[in-house]
């Protein structure tokens, strides 16, 4: 799923593509918000993505569902 947060004061947005759920990470945004902590995701590639709460300005969840490509996607 790819994740898409726009940070306050910057031009570029994150993109961060993970294999957690949208529940999962809408309860961490959520917790993150709720006590002002600092966001963290693990990307599909196993790297950490930590942003501060305080920066964060909206987050955008992707669908879950993967892409088909090639020939049998048709």
């Amino acid at each position: 799923m790819e994740i898409t947060i726009g940070v306050q004061n910057l031009a570029r947005e994150i993109v961060v593509e993970t294999d957690a759920t949208a529940d999962d990470v809408a309860a961490r945004v959520s917790a993150a918000l709720k006590d002002g902590s600092v966001l963290e995701l693990t990307d599909a590639k196993g790297r950490r993505v930590l942003v501060p709460a305080a920066t964060i300005g909206y987050v955008e969840l992707g669908s879950e569902e993967q892409r088909k490509v090639g020939f049998g996607a048709i």
